[in-house]
């Protein structure tokens, strides 16, 4: 039996396609990685070297997944294949040949807290007012410029007329140079600076252009502007590009994501094949018949709707409760009725909505009755204060030009070195055009700073130890002297409480890690190691073994699959939130829909959706109708009971707060966010003027530049940070002073 044999038709037709540009439309559950893998695996079948094949995934997890299917297809040869997220990839390219753009091979990669803490001295020396000008909100302004390929000149010289803009074009000129200066990379630079290298290098490009003779990309549909190009480039003239996604779950335009990269993926490449996949395995035909009932208003897609051969299934559940309690109430007895009569482990279950802040009402109730659940989607373990210490210490040792990592650790734990002393040292290093680290051996900056240098030169010393010791010794004997001479677990030790001892026991995991990482290489080396753990976006926290019901984002869910789904706050200005219903773009209410349609194919046997009539927000009591996209779901799909068929006794106690069969269709018939709701009513007196910061729903922090009275309203002219100027009626807008 061939291990084709077990693919569809139109899996069959996506795998033996294997010359030219292909477009791979696989819908959700549909199977694209048993095709992706077992592409790979006819095209070595084929004769085609292992080593002339590339695959790019969007996550480490991804990654691994896939090596270890081909493997299982293939009973050797397939280590030879480069599978490996964008990231990692570019790391790899660059590690070989970024010298040539004019930074050292050791580089270092800056995480959101690097980022942040460069920018923030950067402002201090532009003297941009961070209040109104914050430092997350130029980083992300940033960001977009970098995932376009637009450059701090050109930047500059696009926005030459905005006040606001030419503040950012300063400081992104900045960035660029303080990053160049510490020989760090952030995550967007990592694929530019690729970008450059191949288009500046015939000889690198030519190279790896023979090398990739097939490429795959998943998740296509996430990818932005920089990602195209380097794949065109990568593809070059032969074009044996085979990428593989679903427009409808593109739900990362936020992060810069393009969906016209799929969309219009026939436009770059004319002879492109197109296959769909549609056949579903993972949902029931009422799943997903909700979910294309959906999704089919959009109209910015590819036509195509998912099919399964499994059963009807039970209808989509629909309540909508009173308010937000009531609607955690009803869940959490739901759940307990599931696990009582074993119809469902706690491990099968997600509870699933648009904003983090959902989950604190759920979470108090689950408490108050005992249901075992897990946020997925916290703190990365990388992101902790004592690993980011532990992880700056080694970074210095590798790298002593990454100035945010020396003045990270120059005091951690406390050696008596203030502000001050820091503050003089960074001067010296400015106004000499060294790194903060040389300084920090600098007979004449030791001289001028004075009496805080005598403490600075035994943190010298000591990372000139380490730096030597590194040539002989293991990491892990480098971090053991770390741990030990800086007396940073004995510190917390006396500490004595259980936060201390929570933070020794992630030192202590962050250590095996280490240990794993000795063993599972041959050569160990510490730049490499780094490298690993900057690429790690975050760790998998969800293990099957464990029960427990799982609780996170839309947006943290995608890829995953559970039995039973609870999609909760589906409400006007939650779910579409009130920034996509206010866009002067249809394309955010799309993104949204896209969102939902997400959300719903996460669920295999069985869908609740919940709402609530009245909603806490910001300390304010809202009344918000049902979701858009609830109505969008046939009614022949949709029921107001439960799974059952039978209300429970505090369902029927509580039947008013409930929507009965009778009444769901009347529900939507009511339009979301009807005008009557929004009559424009003047207020005496605003309580912001010309010149005061304010904040807007969707369009973020700005300044107040104009306000002329009307008959029936103010009318304000606001200079928004990110969307520029806009006119708006203050009764509409909602503009806080912040």
């Amino acid at each position: 039996m061939s291990i084709y044999d077990s693919l569809n038709d139109m899996q069959r037709e996506a795998v033996f396609h294997t010359e030219g540009p292909l477009l791979i439309l696989a819908g959700a559950g549909s199977g694209k990685t048993r095709v992706l893998t077992h592409r790979i695996a006819y095209l070595m079948e084929s004769g085609v070297p292992a080593f002339n094949i590339l695959a790019i995934t969007f996550t480490n997890k991804a990654a691994g997944e896939m090596r270890n299917r081909v493997n299982a297809l293939m009973e050797f040869g397939a280590e030879g294949v480069w599978v490996s997220t964008f990231h990692s990839m570019c790391v790899r390219m660059l590690r070989r040949y970024i010298d040539r753009l004019g930074f050292d091979n050791n580089f270092t990669i800056y995480d959101t807290d690097d980022q942040k803490s460069v920018m923030k001295d950067i402002c201090k020396r532009l003297n941009i007012d961070t209040k109104y000008l914050k430092e997350r909100a130029i980083l992300s302004e940033i960001s977009r410029a970098k995932n376009e390929m637009i450059t701090p000149s050109d930047y500059a010289k696009e926005n030459e007329m905005d006040f606001t803009k030419k503040k950012i074009a300063n400081a992104y000129t900045e960035y660029q140079k303080q990053l160049k200066s510490n020989n760090a990379l952030d995550f967007d630079d990592l694929l530019v600076k690729t970008v450059e290298l191949l288009r500046s290098e015939s000889e690198v490009l030519e190279n790896y252009q023979r090398r990739f003779q097939y490429i795959m990309v998943d998740e296509y549909q996430d990818t932005n502007t920089v990602q195209f190009i380097l794949v065109r480039l990568l593809a070059g003239d032969k074009k044996n590009i085979c990428v593989v996604g679903d427009d409808d779950q593109s739900i990362y335009g936020f992060r810069g994501a393009n969906i016209a990269n799929i969309l219009d993926f026939e436009k770059y490449f004319p002879d492109a094949r197109v296959i769909k996949l549609e056949q579903n395995y993972r949902s029931t035909k009422n799943i997903l018949g909700a979910a294309n009932s959906v999704i089919a208003n959009n109209v910015q897609r590819k036509q195509k709707a998912l099919w399964t051969q499994k059963e009807e299934g039970d209808g989509v559940v629909l309540k909508q409760l009173e308010n937000e309690y009531a609607e955690a109430e009803y869940i959490t007895d739901e759940i307990s009725t599931y696990v009582r009569k074993k119809q469902y482990a706690y491990r099968n279950i997600a509870c699933l909505y648009r904003t983090n802040a959902q989950s604190r009402v759920l979470e108090e109730l689950f408490v108050r009755e005992g249901i075992p659940y897990k946020i997925i989607g916290g703190i990365n373990f990388y992101q902790r204060k004592e690993i980011k210490d532990l992880i700056a210490y080694l970074k210095v040792v590798d790298n002593g030009r990454d100035d945010v990592a020396v003045k990270r650790i120059i005091n951690v734990p406390k050696r008596g070195i203030g502000a001050t002393t820091v503050g003089k040292f960074d001067m010296f290093a400015q106004a000499n055009s060294m790194s903060f680290y040389d300084a920090l051996k600098n007979e004449n900056a030791m001289s001028v700073v004075g009496r805080g240098a005598a403490k600075v030169k035994p943190f010298v010393d000591f990372i000139q130890r380490l730096r030597a010791e590194m040539k002989y010794a293991k990491i892990s004997d480098i971090m053991e002297t770390i741990l030990e001479e800086t007396g940073y677990v004995a510190e917390l030790k006396a500490e004595d409480t259980q936060e201390a001892e929570d933070r020794i026991a992630n030192i202590d995991e962050f250590f095996n890690k280490i240990v794993d990482y000795e063993e599972a290489h041959e050569h160990p080396k510490l730049r490499e190691f780094l490298e690993e753990i900057a690429l790690v976006a975050e760790i998998d926290s969800l293990e099957n073994d464990n029960d427990y019901v799982v609780l996170m984002t839309i947006h943290s869910a995608k890829g995953l699959e559970f039995p039973k789904v609870f999609l909760c706050g589906m409400e006007e200005g939650l779910f579409p939130g009130k920034g996509a219903i206010f866009s002067d773009s249809e394309s955010e209410i799309e993104e949204e829909r896209r969102l939902c349609y997400v959300a719903i194919t996460r669920a295999m046997d069985s869908l609740t959706i919940t709402c609530a009539r009245r909603r806490m927000s910001r300390g304010e009591l809202q009344f918000n109708p049902m979701s858009r996209f609830v109505r969008e779901i046939s009614s022949e799909i949709l029921k107001a009971s439960s799974p059952d068929g039978q209300n429970s006794a505090k369902e029927q106690k509580a039947k008013s707060l409930n929507t009965s069969a009778s009444n769901a269709t009347s529900i939507f018939k009511t339009k979301p966010f009807e005008v009557k709701q929004y009559k424009v009513t003047k207020t005496d007196k605003l309580d912001y003027t010309v010149g005061d910061t304010v904040e807007h729903v969707k369009f973020g922090i700005g300044k107040v530049l104009n306000i002329t009275e009307g008959g029936r309203d103010y009318e304000v002219t606001v200079d928004f940070i990110t969307a520029g100027q806009k006119k708006m009626f203050a009764s509409f807008a909602k503009l806080k002073k912040i």
